[in-house]
Order: C-alpha cells, then structure tokens, then sequence
C-alpha cells in the first residue's frame, strides 16, 4: 500500500475502576508503533468512579500502515469489507470497535473495549467516495 488514503486513526480505551490502567494500556498499544504516546483523560462515571480514557492519534503515513497491519490480522477483514457502507458515516469518518481483553493478549479480534476511528480521505468528500477508498485500504490488508 503505497499511499494511504486516511488523514488520520483515533484509537481509544477506557480504563474503568475495576480494571488495571497498565493493562489497558498494553491493549491499546497493541495497534501502535513503539514508543507512540497515548493521552490520558480522567473522568467520572454515573456513580462517582473513576474513568480513565486513554487515546491516541495516529497522523503519519508509516505509523498509519503500521495500525492498518495489526488490523490486518483480523480473521474475518471480509466481513468488515461486506459492512463498510454501515461503518463509513456521511463525514466520511470509519468507525470499528476492537476486542480489549484479546489485545491485552496480543490478538487481533472484534470485540468491545477498543474503538478504531478513521477519517477517510474522499475527493468529492462524500460517503460513496469514502466507502470505495475504504475499501481499497481493507481489500489490500
């Protein structure tokens, strides 16, 4: 993938009072390039406890294709593929949700805990345009 066709990847976990910050911290940098900071944000839940989020943007090319590789090792990319048109919104922004507890282990699954966020680029920026590049990136994953 010679160029790639997103400005930009937000990645983003929260760390709830009953979990461990390191660990969902191990999570999320199982899709980054190393050494790449991640921000962290305190808020509170419903009930007074403590939240941490933590988040990430990734802007260059190199550490963009390096989050679209781990992405790549999804076992069922097709089916991301199949559902672009539900997953590209009309700001042309993708959005995927990744499995936390797996990617604290190293894999690579949908799931709930992390959330993948991308700006697609698209001349005219419309959602027709978005989806077909989006679909070029994941196709050559």
């Amino acid at each position: 993938m010679a160029s790639v066709p997103l400005h930009y990847v937000d990645l983003r976990a929260f760390c709830y009072v009953t979990e461990d910050e390191e660990r969902v911290e191990s999570a999320l940098r199982a899709f980054l390039p190393e050494e790449f900071e991640i921000e962290r944000a305190t808020s509170e839940g419903h009930h007074g406890d403590r939240i941490v989020v933590l988040s990430a943007r990734v802007e260059r090319a190199d550490e963009i294709r390096h989050v679209l590789d781990r992405l790549g090792e999804l076992d069922d990319i097709d089916a991301v593929v199949s559902e672009l048109d539900e997953r590209v919104d009309d700001n042309c922004a993708f959005y995927l949700t990744l499995d936390k507890q797996a990617a604290f282990s190293d894999e690579i699954e949908r799931g709930d805990g992390i959330t993948f966020r991308s700006k697609v680029e698209a001349y005219p920026a419309n959602k027709p345009a978005a989806v077909e590049n989006a679909r070029e990136v994941f196709e050559a994953l």
